[in-house]
């Protein structure tokens, strides 16, 4: 069965469920999970009752499609996503995006958990991701091309949305909170990186690195899909100053800069 067949199938169940007409998707990564609780929820459906759809098998990503409202819009909110290091080619991971995309959504905003490369930054901060450099082994774009969905060589100049950007910046001031903007550097996983991989990035220009969110971008950028993402920096990456990271201080940090994504993102949202 073609890829495009695949997603077909998909949409057909999700519509049985009474889901269409889709304003905004949102990619909720590790530790970043209580947005769900902003959305009134009128679908929860496990990844698994999907059509072809991967499951997660992170045990911090719940695995789950959220449908409901956030203010005046329809969103379909990805409540665990997916990643290379699972054993998924990066056409499964960013399979739920392109549905999203032909249920109407017309903006992907896509959230992080990552490492600060930038030694500015501090843990707990919420970084707005500018550009990014793709690491990784796979490339969802690899094969045949799907003409249903975008030409075969989309532009990259611009993979973020700088309007989108503008309204993130714009609302997180409003509330008293300065947002940096970043370059995030997608590697495979799962080990974090060794200290002379921390230079590296660094000397290439990444202010932050992670496992996740550039396939997605590439698949939204491919189908015309305007996209926002936001980090937020688990752990410090000093080469010099390397501490073990450990997964609950990750977990820790991210729900500090959660706080503040729950106030900013509604707002965005209800903007855009």
């Amino acid at each position: 069965m073609s890829e495009y067949n695949k997603l077909l199938e998909a949409i057909e169940f999700l519509k049985t469920k009474g889901i269409h007409n889709s304003d905004v998707g949102i990619i909720l990564g590790t530790g970043l999970g209580k947005l769900v609780n902003e959305i009134e929820i009128k679908h929860i459906i496990p990844y698994s009752e999907i059509p072809h759809f991967p499951e997660s098998t992170v045990e911090f990503h719940s695995g789950k499609l959220i449908i409901g409202r956030l203010g005046e819009k329809n969103v379909i909110a990805m409540q665990g996503r997916f990643h290379l290091y699972e054993g998924y080619s990066a056409n499964q991971v960013v399979f739920p995006v392109r549905v999203m995309k032909l249920l109407g959504v017309q903006l992907l905003l896509v959230t992080n958990a990552a490492g600060g490369i930038n030694l500015n930054y501090s843990k707990g901060q919420i970084v707005l991701l500018d550009d990014h450099i793709n690491l990784l082994p796979d490339n969802p774009l690899i094969g045949s091309n799907i003409d249903e969905l975008g030409h075969r060589f989309p532009d990259m100049s611009a993979p973020y949305s700088k309007r989108v950007g503008k309204i993130v910046v714009e609302e997180a001031e409003k509330l008293g909170y300065t947002i940096e903007k970043g370059v995030y550097a997608s590697v495979t996983g799962p080990n974090l990186e060794t200290r002379a991989e921390y230079r590296f990035l660094r000397t290439i220009g990444a202010d932050l690195v992670g496992m996740s969110t550039v396939p997605e971008v590439i698949a939204a950028k491919h189908m015309g899909l305007e996209c926002v993402a936001i980090s937020i920096v688990t752990d410090l990456c000093d080469p010099d100053n390397l501490e073990e990271a450990k997964i609950e201080d990750i977990l820790t940090n991210a729900a500090i800069g959660e706080q503040e994504l729950l106030r900013i993102v509604p707002k965005v949202i209800e903007r855009v």
